[in-house]
């Protein structure tokens, strides 16, 4: 706290004025100290200015209830919820989580610093704080067929945003291990910030190599031995559930047989819907998931936000005590995390009337449908070009013919990792084809090959979003459909297409960047749900989530075997199959 400010607010600490607000009789889950405590917690001006026995203007009866500091996702990409990130903000902090740690490289992947802008304005005003990770690796590997090279003057630009953290997450290992300049650059750049890693598949010197250059977090480990194996390096693991990638049962039993320290540990949710979040909680899930499998409630509440704040250097939350941001989560059952009310800066989160009527066309100065009305879509009206990103006119049904013959890509149930297989020892088993498509500069660049293990029968699936270059990918099994779920996506400007026998059973639009919707949570939900469940009804595996699961099919950074507009990339060999 600046010396002014607490110069403003210590009369209130003392007892000689009145604050605002005061939390009566509370057990305060005292995360710094790890215990629970039975006081009163007073705010004023936003700020926690006491605990102990204190009077206020306004008291609110906490006895039998236990207060949390805010929640913090430490690593999410707005853009995956597919929701306007103010939405999805207001969603997630009536779940208790006040403090949004986002890197916005699916954005900038499509559109550069326009889009990271579009989600540091879009998020100015939100329930919650949202920082921003700038993105490090645009594209995210040499050679992509992306929308926008993001340099390192570009990355200068946002660097003293106050809202701006440090580098986003560094997918590109192999450029930090082998020094490349332009990763030396940015890095040098973050010398003195916190920089998030993706070390999936990294270990023993090469994961040493990684970390030494500076590299502070992981989201990327699925289970205990790989995240101790970082912590033990001196990195921070964020523990990551979200829609598809749910490594938290992983990790956390680990930790519980080995009885292992969590101060290293965080919860992420890193890629959520925003169906999910209004069915099961945000982070506010994977602290009851975590109590249930048999975590020290205290450690977990830590978890969630002491940990992370310590670990991006936020000073003024992540605990409960004077001095502190009043981000505060009021609960009625400690171990169930049932949330009675939120307080974000020290005023309570209101929820509002009709959820159908919040933040719904950001780009539209007239729109009926949504509740902040038309300031907030014409301060963002200047983004009106990210709504035109499909430039797929030149591809036409012939260029579907099979490319990849000899190699072909397994799914893993429940993962986004992948198997590289032979077609010849796939012989007799059922195979849907893909095909991955550049959409961003008609360079009539694309690939096709077998898939095994997705399972969709007369129909086809296409989607915009296409990690993290956001080529637009479709599969099917049967060229008519693929191609009918390919002309519907340029229709609508970009989104999730489902198709059944020669029709369009389901669309979903996300017209912004291809990434995010223009309808309201509520509508995106319904027609989601509906596509979900056609497409498990049309074959889909189980195991598999059809439009997550589709959407990493062309990330060149996850092992094992992706398909780009380059060809069948093997990532653990670096190289390209023919």
């Amino acid at each position: 706290m600046k010396i002014e400010k607490y110069k403003q607010l210590a009369e209130y600490t003392l007892g000689v004025k009145k604050p605002e607000l005061v939390l009566k009789r509370a057990n305060i889950i005292m995360v710094q100290s790890k215990e629970i405590i039975k006081a009163d917690i007073a705010i004023h001006d936003g700020y926690i200015v006491g605990i102990g026995d204190y009077m206020g203007i306004k008291e609110v009866d906490c006895d039998g209830k236990y207060i949390s500091p805010g929640f913090i996702d430490s690593h999410l990409h707005f853009e995956s919820t597919m929701a306007n990130p103010d939405e999805l903000v207001y969603y997630a902090s009536l779940n208790g989580t006040t403090t949004f740690i986002a890197d916005p490289h699916e954005a900038a992947n499509v559109f550069g610093i326009d889009g990271v802008n579009y989600i540091i304005e879009s998020t100015e005003n939100s329930s919650g704080d949202v920082y921003i990770m700038v993105p490090s690796c645009v594209p995210a590997k040499d050679g992509e067929d992306n929308g926008v090279i993001m340099e390192i003057d570009e990355m200068m630009t946002l660097l003293n945003n106050k809202r701006v953290l440090g580098l986003g997450e560094i997918m590109d290992c192999e450029a930090v291990i082998n020094r490349k300049k332009s990763m030396m650059a940015k890095l040098k750049l973050f010398e003195r910030n916190p920089k998030d890693g993706h070390a999936l598949g990294l270990k023993d010197k090469k994961l040493s190599a990684y970390i030494m250059a500076g590299v502070l977090t992981d989201h990327e480990s699925s289970t205990y031995e790989q995240a101790i194996s970082e912590v033990r390096n001196g990195m921070y693991v964020h523990i990551r559930e979200g829609s598809a990638a749910r490594n938290l049962a992983n990790i956390v039993g680990g930790i519980i047989r080995n009885n292992a320290d969590t101060s290293r540990f965080t919860f992420c949710t890193d890629d959520k819907h925003i169906e999910d979040i209004k069915n099961e909680g945000h982070i506010s899930h994977n602290i009851r998931k975590a109590i249930k499998l048999g975590l020290d409630p205290i450690q977990a509440y830590s978890m969630a936000s002491y940990n992370a704040a310590q670990c991006y250097k936020l000073d003024e939350i992540g605990m409960i005590a004077p001095g502190k941001i009043g981000n505060l989560v009021i609960l009625n059952d400690l171990k169930n995390v049932e949330i009675d009310s939120v307080i974000y800066k020290g005023k309570f989160i209101e929820k509002r009337h009709d959820d159908r009527k919040i933040v719904v066309d950001s780009f539209s100065e007239n729109n009926s449908n949504s509740e902040l009305g038309g300031a907030f879509s014409k301060k963002l009206s200047k983004f009106n070009k990210l709504t035109d990103t499909i430039h797929i006119d030149w591809f036409e049904k012939s260029m579907l013919k099979l490319k990849s013959k000899e190699y072909a890509i397994k799914l893993v149930n429940e993962e986004i990792l992948t198997k590289k297989v032979r077609v010849s020892d796939m012989k007799g088993s059922f195979y849907n084809k893909v095909a991955v498509i550049e959409r961003h500069h008609n360079t009539g660049k694309y690939h096709t090959s077998n898939v095994y293990g997705y399972g969709i029968k007369k129909g086809a699936i296409a989607s915009s979003v296409s990690h993290d270059s956001h080529n637009i990918v479709v599969i099917g099994d049967n060229d008519k459909d693929m191609m009918i779920a390919i002309e519907n996506i340029k229709e609508i400007k970009g989104g999730y297409v489902l198709v059944e026998d020669g029709k369009v059973f389901e669309y979903l639009p996300l017209p912004i960047m291809g990434l995010i919707s223009d309808l309201n949570s509520s509508e995106i939900n319904n027609r989601l749900y509906k596509m979900i469940d056609k497409a498990h009804k049309m074959g889909v595996c189980i195991g598999i989530e059809p439009f997550i699961t589709l959407s990493f099919i062309a990330l060149p950074v996850i092992p094992e075997i992706r398909i780009t507009t380059n060809g069948l990339y093997d990532v653990l060999n670096d190289e390209y199959l023919y």
